[in-house]
């Protein structure tokens, strides 16, 4: 399993210069959260200048995450006018993805159903992911529900809720993540889960409560989610979804996390 790290780790719109130490610390894959990049949208130039920085030090990015952090009127269940302009900016996000030379858009945020009822939100979702997954085809990218605790969401909480719509809608945009915390939140770290979604699963985020560095808080359990993983022989990425805690030496924390992966992933 190689090891990427989330641009949340690093300081925002000036974190190229810490690249080049990122493989010595174990990864080879940078996550990345648009929001930390550019303050002002992007264009072909700014995203072409982008990739070409992650690349010269030796990593890969391996897609998009924070999808919505700057833009938290947008999401699912909203207005016409604000529905049209969620779908434009998700196809923007993928056209992104690809052209940075990444594949997974992790949706987390923005997507509380509030009162409207389960059922309802389940229908509005398929009708959504009906009108954007054939926008995102053409792209090679695929948009992944991020499994989240209850304090996090009140919609597509557990891993085997997200698989049973990825099972559903049978698309090939359409893909599966799982996500540390949310697996202890969840109560979901048996092997059936891990069973469940071999062979399906495109990418999975080590993580801890407050996205410390991973193993920082005891809360989960690294070593074990590390044994499911290799039991269902996944070989894709584990990317380090922690936030800069220090400006004055974000390194420290983001050598904390490559020790922890590389202990409990490899």
């Amino acid at each position: 399993m190689p090891f990427a790290v989330s641009n949340i780790a690093l300081p925002a719109f000036d974190h190229l210069p810490a690249l080049a130490a990122l493989p010595g610390l174990g990864f080879t894959g940078l996550e990345v959260a648009p929001s930390r990049v550019w303050r002002d949208g992007w264009d072909a130039a700014k995203v072409e200048a982008y990739r070409r920085a992650v690349e010269t030090a030796g990593l890969t990015v391996v897609g998009l995450h924070s999808l919505f952090f700057d833009r938290p009127e947008l999401g699912l269940f909203k207005a016409p006018e604000l529905r049209a302009r969620t779908l434009d900016f998700m196809v923007d996000l993928s056209a992104l993805c690809r052209d940075l030379g990444g594949v997974t858009l992790i949706y987390g945020g923005g997507r509380k159903r509030g009162e409207l009822s389960a059922e309802a939100a389940r229908a509005e979702t398929r009708h959504f992911l009906s009108e954007l997954l054939p926008r995102m085809e053409g792209h090679g990218t695929k948009l992944c529900f991020e499994p989240l605790g209850p304090k996090d969401s009140d919609f597509l909480n557990s891993a085997a809720e997200c698989l049973a719509l990825v099972e559903e809608i049978g698309h090939p945009s359409l893909g599966l993540q799982l996500d540390a915390k949310a697996l202890m939140e969840n109560g979901e770290t048996g092997a059936a889960t891990f069973a469940a979604v071999r062979g399906r699963l495109d990418h999975f985020h080590a993580n801890d409560p407050g996205l410390v560095p991973p193993g920082s808080t005891g809360a989960v359990d690294h070593a074990l989610l590390g044994r499911r993983l290799r039991a269902i022989g996944y070989t894709g990425w584990v990317s380090a979804e922690q936030r800069l805690l220090s400006e004055a030496d974000p390194l420290a924390d983001v050598a904390r996390g490559g020790d922890v992966l590389t202990r409990c992933y490899s």
